[in-house]
């Protein structure tokens, strides 16, 4: 398939809505089995080396998996300028390493059907930094509302007792700094095409991050306390859905306005809400339902008509 035959294809509706459903769904398995895979690890809270070990060898492994492909494709691997370089380690660090360890430092202190609805916080600054960042993408009243709205879902997480949940600095501090880096690393992605291939770009992006999780983890000693098949095979899965989602939304966020796309991310809350009450039998509080509500009317708002 040439170059311009995928471009095509990644710019078609049916094929945008089809990988974005895909990417997003992914997505929110990684919540039950990033959970799943520390209870089978045995990493419990305070194992900050263990964490940070458990999430760099599974971007290490996505990023040269996909930089292997790209090799046996014959893609260019290599990079123009310098400061093309310092481009994608600032991607790399925003995109990968300081976006996962504190999704992985924030998962672990807190429910995943929780931090899953809380991290649709990305999708809605990406549609004000994109606002303020591309000419093309202007603030309307209709994308006001979809904000507004979304932001009242992420509120709605605080309702209820204290039994049902309540903030915490290390539990969703956390996955909102998470948020953060997504949203700022999502904006990146162009200006990284602009200077690599989308596809090796996605590769540097994932294994240099995975590398400098790896290595700070090594440094302090830190190993997986116990491993065994089944724990491997959920790290197996982790590492699939990087390859795949990264690949196919990295893709669609260069051939596509960023709003076309990030409307299928509010499946990503409801995917990894339900996957982890039915994975983890975590309790399934009233509030996620309104807070899910929320976000996905706040995300179809945003994205509706041409505004």
């Amino acid at each position: 398939m040439n170059n311009e035959h995928t471009e095509s294809v990644f710019r078609q509706p049916l094929w945008v809505g089809l990988f974005a459903f895909t990417a997003a769904v992914l997505w929110g398995w990684a919540y039950p089995l990033i959970k799943l895979g520390m209870e089978e690890f045995a990493i419990t809270t305070e194992m900050t080396g263990a964490k940070i070990l458990f999430a760099g060898l599974r971007f290490l492994a996505a990023g040269l998996i996909i930089l292997s492909i790209a090799l046996c494709t014959r893609r260019r691997l290599a990079v123009s300028a310098p400061s093309n370089w310092w481009f994608i380690l600032l991607f790399s660090l925003l995109n990968t390493t300081f976006h996962y360890a504190f999704f992985y430092f924030g998962l672990s202190h807190s429910e995943g059907a929780r931090a899953a609805i809380l991290n649709s916080l990305s999708v809605f600054t990406v549609v004000i930094l994109a606002c303020l960042f591309f000419k093309s993408d202007t603030f309307t009243s209709r994308k006001l509302w979809g904000c507004a709205i979304g932001f009242a879902g992420i509120l709605a997480l605080n309702l209820g007792g204290a039994e049902s949940g309540h903030f915490t600095f290390l539990g969703d501090g956390m996955i909102i700094l998470n948020a953060l880096c997504s949203a700022f690393a999502s904006l990146m992605t162009r200006g990284m095409s602009r200077r690599v291939d989308v596809f090796v770009g996605t590769g540097y992006s994932l294994a240099i991050g995975g590398a400098l999780l790896v290595l700070p983890a090594l440094v302090m000693g830190a190993s997986l306390p116990k491993v065994t098949p089944w724990g491997m095979a959920i790290l197996l899965m982790l590492i699939a859905i990087s390859t795949i989602g990264f690949t196919l939304y990295n893709r669609l966020i260069v051939c596509n306005p960023i709003g076309r796309v990030a409307i299928y991310n509010s499946l990503i809350p409801v995917t990894g809400a339900v996957t982890s009450c039915l994975c983890l039998g975590e309790t399934f509080y009233w509030k996620y339902v309104i807070a899910g509500a929320l976000a996905a009317t706040g995300i179809y708002l945003i994205n509706k008509g041409k505004g």
